[in-house]
């Protein structure tokens, strides 16, 4: 596994750097570095349930949206430098905590560590559900290696329109490579399964973060998924979109999301037949949603 990250290609940038000396897009090394590990009550209910998820905070991104609410450890890379054995060990702590699942957040450029950890700590009783919480923007190639590993993918899908992922994450063909990404993903964990307690246990979730005045292009997402996979996976359409900093050539992310806009869209969903998705009420779009970055547990 460790020989992975001596040509880099573990996501779709393709940037095919030793990340033992030097850095691709996601500016990392190959030393896992973390910001945060704690219980995490603001995911979809599924996840959260009422003890919390415990989520691991990756630092860096393979993505970079210039929107991202977490671009202290995304952008900045703020967290601490951990070994495969210290993060095996926080996801059994996070179970004693009694964690209802291990939320992997943004670990797409670490997944060659996280598949040794898992494997260590299953080793050393972790029995729990992995939660694989993705930007989306996947290779097929590295989510096979996770087959057998996650037992549930939360994954966004950001962009039908390519033009809008060029310019707001400076990616290239977003909606070819997360549909495919999708399709592998639905292919490892098949139709979802949930616990007595409501609690996902096997599935997908695929998230729709609506964007101000983009709200057809999220229509077209969902129309898109519900076609190919009909009431097999969740949706979870979102409203959370936090404008945390000024962004002047994009005057519209400036805003947050009229409740008409997402009204419109959350309509247009019901009436194309979903039925199971997750939507957000109240004051959704807020700081206080944005996790301390503080290295709790880590």
């Amino acid at each position: 596994m460790e020989e992975l990250y001596k040509k880099c290609n573990l996501c779709p940038r393709n940037c095919n750097v030793n990340r033992n000396t030097s850095f691709g897009v996601c500016k990392s090394s190959n030393s896992v570095k973390i910001a945060r590990a704690a219980l995490h009550y603001y995911e979809e209910p599924s996840i959260s349930g009422s003890a919390g998820s415990g989520t691991i905070f990756f630092s860096g991104c393979n993505l970079m949206c210039c929107y991202c609410q977490n671009k202290e450890i995304s952008h900045n890379n703020f967290g601490k430098e951990i070994t495969v054995e210290r993060l095996s060990e926080i996801m059994l702590e996070l179970q004693n905590k009694k964690a209802h699942n291990i939320n992997l957040v943004t670990p797409t450029h670490f997944i060659p560590s996280i598949i040794e950890a898992i494997k260590i700590a299953r080793k050393n009783g972790l029995k729990i559900p992995i939660v694989y919480n993705t930007s989306g923007y996947e290779s097929v190639s590295s989510l096979k290696l996770l087959n057998g590993y996650i037992d549930v993918y939360l994954t966004d899908f950001k962009y039908f329109d390519n033009k809008l992922g060029l310019e707001l994450s400076k990616c290239f063909n977003y909606f070819e490579i997360t549909s495919m990404a999708i399709n592998e993903m639905y292919k490892q964990v098949g139709k979802n399964i949930f616990d007595d307690d409501g609690l996902m246990v096997k599935g997908i979730i695929v998230r729709c973060l609506v964007l101000p005045s983009k709200g057809n292009d999220t229509k077209k997402i969902i129309n898109y998924l519900y076609k190919k996979y009909q009431d097999n996976i969740y949706l979870s359409i979102m409203n959370q979109y936090t404008p945390v900093n000024y962004i002047e050539k994009y005057p519209f992310l400036n805003k947050t999301v009229s409740d008409k806009e997402y009204q419109d869209i959350i309509d247009y969903a019901l009436d194309l037949g979903v039925k199971y998705a997750y939507i957000q009420e109240g004051e959704t779009c807020s700081d206080s949603f944005i996790p301390a970055f503080d290295l709790e547990g880590v």
